[in-house]
């Protein structure tokens, strides 16, 4: 058996935990089998325990490394900061995209869960509530809760002050870079188990429910396609036209290559050596391109840290039946834009969308949830990340002109270069990551 779950692609485990789940909770719900209804829940329990543990030193680390990386890019410092605030303003539209869809379509309306443990008070209030609420009084308390903007205020504030130090804060450095590699190996070990956490949770909620969940689950995975579609093939060709002053059906040409891997092998950071290379092609420096790409692999995520945590946040809200005021809106607007530091590294969504339910208060049964469906959603959030990851220093460097506009309007194929190899390369590990 064990061997056979190794030979198993991780998306059709966790769909053979999906399909058994529903088998498993139709049997509890039409035979009134108690033990079975309540063993499911202790399975979905316990994976939902280990997701949360894992969240405040992932989270701290993350922050705090991405921040001590910006010393890399010093002699960059007016690309970086206008590749910074496209990476900001796109990501605020894709956002916007994410929670208008979400608010027309009502993704999780009609079905009403109800979740192990709310927390007392959710996160209510003025924005001078919000912004003071940031700073702890307590750092204990910040990890114990946890909250998890208060933990993003220590890691920025403890990065900064790494860098004001300087080589004396080498030692802390190296270890919060080594606390973070220990904890993305737990949480995988945690990830691993989504096949059982699935089982759980759909089993649970089926047991209870019955069918009316899953109708919902369908609308919110056509949700997310669409809010990606629109993101890549509407916002990202406008601004190409209208900002970069340049033919998006070109940008598409060069860049088809790198989207089409993302798509397969849904990992952004597996997928950069080909989107630097179609980068390069499409005309951005090589010098530039080797900051941009890099540093978009794990900041730049429009598909995973914008349309998805936003319609989530809506769906999960429905589906627990927990009301969401402007302010609300507004707060997962902002989580989205800043957040993805978080993602760094790692599989991106399931860190945005806990660090985005656990922002306004939501409950993080809903991250089990949506996991079932995790692997047909990731391959168009990667897409649309790596597209994102592409169009960014395509635009700088047309603002800045500095981009080759030869090279852009005649984009060379993968196939014509001496480096194939290393292509084919990339591509293999790329499917070796998505079958773990």
């Amino acid at each position: 058996m064990p061997a056979l779950l190794k030979r198993t692609p991780f998306w059709a485990q966790i769909l053979g935990g999906l399909v058994l789940g529903v088998v498993l909770g139709l049997i509890a719900r039409n035979g009134d089998v108690n033990w079975l209804t309540e063993t499911l829940t202790r399975i979905g329990n316990i994976f939902v325990q280990l997701l949360k543990l894992a969240v405040p030193p992932l989270v701290f680390t993350a922050v705090l490394v991405s921040v001590v990386n910006l010393r890399n890019v010093t002699n960059a410092a007016r690309l970086a900061l206008r590749t910074l605030m496209w990476f900001c303003i796109t990501s605020l539209i894709a956002v916007s995209i994410g929670l208008l869809l979400g608010l027309i379509t009502k993704p999780g309306d009609g079905v009403h869960l109800k979740a192990a443990a709310l927390p007392d008070e959710l996160h209510k209030g003025s924005w001078v509530d919000f912004l003071t609420g940031i700073i702890p009084t307590n750092v204990v308390d910040a990890f114990s809760e946890p909250n998890v903007l208060q933990i993003v205020f220590l890691a920025v504030v403890v990065g900064a002050a790494c860098l004001s130090v300087g080589e004396k804060a080498e030692p802390l450095i190296d270890l919060s870079k080594v606390v973070l590699e220990v904890v993305q190996k737990a949480l995988w070990w945690v990830i691993r188990l989504a096949p059982l956490g699935t089982l759980g949770l759909i089993g649970k909620s089926v047991a209870t429910y019955g069918w009316d969940l899953l109708r919902p689950l369908g609308t919110f995975t056509v949700d997310v396609y669409v809010g990606c579609a629109l993101v890549m093939f509407v916002v990202y060709p406008l601004l190409l036209a209208l900002v970069g002053k340049v033919n998006p059906l070109n940008f598409f040409r060069g860049a088809w290559p790198a989207i089409e891997l993302a798509f397969v092998s849904r990992s952004s950071v597996g997928t950069m050596p080909v989107t630097q290379r179609v980068t390069e092609r499409l005309g951005v420096p090589r010098d530039y391109t080797s900051f941009a790409v890099p540093f978009g692999a794990t900041t730049k995520m429009d598909g995973c840290a914008a349309v998805y945590p936003a319609l989530a946040a809506i769906f999960v809200s429905e589906v627990y039946h927990v009301h969401l005021g402007i302010g609300d809106y507004l707060l997962i607007a902002f989580v989205s834009v800043i957040g993805s530091a978080a993602t760094a590294g790692l599989t991106g969504a399931i860190v945005m969308l806990t660090l985005t339910l656990s922002t306004v208060g939501l409950p993080l049964e809903g991250v089990g949830l949506l996991l079932a469906i995790d692997p047909i959603l990731d391959m168009m959030r990667t897409a649309t990340n790596v597209a994102g990851q592409i169009v960014t220093p395509v635009l700088v460097a047309s603002r800045e002109k500095i981009l080759d506009l030869d090279a852009f309007n005649n984009p060379r194929d993968l196939e014509d270069d001496d480096e194939r190899p290393a292509d084919a390369d990339a591509a293999a590990g790329d499917r070796e990551l998505a079958g773990v």
